[in-house]
């Protein structure tokens, strides 16, 4: 057997593997996508995706919502309160970043390390006092407990991440823009910002997802049934029927996730290069 024959089969397992383990990952979604078009009594009687007696019950019944609200009355809520959040957390996490990555002052190393240290706190931790807090300053039953900690570079992992990718970015170039006139704040934005662009974009899709599929927070902070998120409502619809009805639970579902799922795929070549960047500087 030759060399390029051997490279040739090698080639052909390698996507073959691949193909296998793709197929194996995507098929949920794939089998969610079919059972939301079948009944009820057909979505257990196996684990194939084609309906056999397709319906449109389950997108029917999953927009009449709930007492006038329908289901894109409850996404709006998320978005409400996920889009100032990523706007926030990128501009919290890069300004904080660019501080310890870039400046010398003092307890700099002390203020890192109680950052980081952050980031081996569970969130049950601070689910207490940050309700007592936000209890007592009057923020129950509004999304700014969702936002404001991010306003303040409270999503540590973001941070590091850009510090990480910050170390690899020449210092020379802010000299030569300190020399063409520019102050922090110019050089940060015309300089650093521009070259940030593929992690704050990994950091945008990972604060956008993480928010939208958020359970617990506005479990804890919302109390109004008009101001719930659209994971909420998926939860609560479970709840209020009589036996499931899984066909309007996976349609409403498939809906909720489709934003997500689209701005992944728009922002995904910045995505998996911000990802390589920050893990090859680190």
């Amino acid at each position: 057997m030759t060399k390029e024959t051997r490279n040739k089969i090698n080639l052909f397992l390698r996507y073959l593997l691949l193909i296998v383990v793709g197929t194996v990952m995507v098929y949920p979604l794939i089998w969610m996508v079919g059972a939301s078009f079948k009944t009820n009594a057909e979505i257990f009687s196996g684990i194939g995706f084609i309906p056999q007696a397709p319906t449109l019950e389950g997108y029917v019944r999953g927009f009449k919502g709930y007492e006038g609200m329908t289901l894109l009355y409850f996404m709006g809520n998320t978005y409400k309160f996920v889009i100032p959040k990523v706007a926030v957390t990128v501009l919290s996490a890069v300004i904080t970043a660019y501080g310890f990555a870039r400046f010398h002052f003092i307890g700099k190393k002390f203020s890192f390390a109680v950052l980081l240290s952050t980031l081996f706190l569970p969130q049950v931790v601070l689910n207490v006092p940050q309700y007592i807090l936000f209890n007592q300053i009057g923020w129950l039953d509004s999304y700014f407990p969702l936002i404001i900690p991010s306003l303040f570079a409270g999503d540590t992992y973001f941070v590091y991440m850009l510090i990480q990718f910050l170390r690899g970015i020449p210092k020379e170039l802010e000299e030569a823009a300190k020399i063409d006139g520019c102050n922090v704040m110019q050089t940060l934005w015309y300089v650093i910002v521009p070259m940030l662009k593929p992690s704050i974009v990994s950091c945008a899709l990972f604060q956008f997802m993480w928010t939208s599929n958020d359970f617990m927070g506005p479990l804890i902070y919302i109390n109004t049934v008009s101001k719930y998120p659209v994971s909420i409502f998926l939860r609560m619809s479970m709840d209020a029927d009589v036996g499931f009805e899984w066909n309007r639970v996976l349609a409403m579902s498939l809906i909720a996730i489709i934003p997500s799922l689209t701005v992944f795929f728009l922002a995904q070549r910045s995505f998996v290069d911000g990802i390589a960047a920050g893990g090859v500087k680190g």
